[in-house]
């Protein structure tokens, strides 16, 4: 009898904690939303973040609030919603730094791939690799020629360790297998200057920094680093075409919750998240910024866990042997 009672006090416990599960991806969200971007305001990160924020919001119901924590290479912004409640009221949009971080900080205060829950996929930025205006080399395969034979003396700019640039100049030199000197801004305006005005050779960066001096011919490209060529550069070839084969970088954006939040708020987050990508300003604004939205099939939970951990293991090689870390 004793255990017949226990097994039924055992059973009514886990009904309730079902109902109130349930109960709570019905009536989720009752109250605003804080989304922490670990970036400073006005970044191609930062954009993307307030323009899904603006449109999950209509959705739901409830308002997103854009908190900016920016500094380490957005491992500050991550760390603060990894320590969060788990209630679905503190979300992180961030970047392929999510999965470089976890290599280049050697003592990060948080396990990336234990420390979240996943929402889905948001775009996937793609870069350009460009040169000075003067720089002999008219098409790729010549780039790849002229420095592998200046090896020494060539220069790779970028926007600080962690950065976009940075990244994809490690993934450049890891497919041409030659070290090249890099040089390394505080942002990538600065190492646009230095490239506009000849100090330094060559950069790959996010379309959303290089489309304006492509377009006006004061910097030359060689390639996308994208599947296929983009809209508003048709000229340009994708690297594969140009011949670097299999030479793939995006910045691709998702969004994650804290580890613990219960799967009937991130499917809620997700659905809002399919959404927001369809929403007419939404896939206006971002091609301006050089990129589309992610598909319905990629803006979900399963999708992003297997996107950050295929990542993290093919990063991992690629910043080892440039032996450059944040910390």
């Amino acid at each position: 009898m004793k255990t017949l009672k226990a097994l039924f006090g055992v059973s009514a416990a886990l009904a309730v904690s079902l109902l109130a599960t349930s109960a709570l991806g019905q009536t989720y969200p009752e109250r605003t939303i804080t989304m922490v971007v670990p970036f400073s305001a006005g970044g191609p990160t930062d954009t993307v973040t307030r323009l899904v924020a603006e449109a999950m919001s209509k959705d739901l119901g409830q308002q997103i609030v854009v908190e900016n924590v920016g500094g380490a290479g957005g491992t500050l912004g991550a760390g603060r919603v990894a320590s969060a409640d788990a209630d679905g009221y503190t979300l992180l949009l961030h970047h392929i730094g999510m999965a470089t971080s976890a290599t280049l900080y050697r003592k990060l205060a948080y396990d990336t791939l234990n420390a979240f829950e996943y929402v889905g996929l948001v775009t996937d930025v793609p870069m350009a690799i460009v040169a000075r205006k003067d720089l002999e080399p008219t098409d790729l395969k010549g780039l790849i020629e002229y420095m592998k034979a200046n090896k020494d003396t060539v220069t790779v700019a970028n926007a600080g360790i962690g950065a976009a640039s940075h990244l994809c100049g490690m993934m450049l030199m890891s497919a041409l297998q030659t070290q090249f000197t890099t040089v390394p801004y505080k942002g990538t305006g600065p190492a646009m200057t230095d490239l506009l005005g000849g100090q330094v050779d060559v950069m790959c960066d996010q379309t959303t920094n290089t489309t304006k001096q492509i377009q006006g011919g004061t910097i030359k490209a060689y390639a996308v680093t994208s599947p296929a060529r983009l809209g508003n550069l048709p000229d340009i070839p994708t690297a594969e075409e140009a011949g670097l084969p299999g030479f793939q970088v995006g910045i691709w954006h998702g969004i994650y919750a804290p580890k613990g939040t219960p799967a009937e708020v991130t499917e809620r987050l997700s659905k809002s998240l399919q959404l927001a990508l369809k929403d007419p300003n939404v896939v206006a604004r971002f091609a301006e910024l050089g990129t589309t939205p992610s598909a319905e099939a990629d803006a979900t939970p399963a999708a992003l866990k297997a996107k950050l951990e295929g990542e993290i293991a093919r990063w991992k090689p690629v910043i080892e042997a440039a032996g450059q870390y944040a910390d």
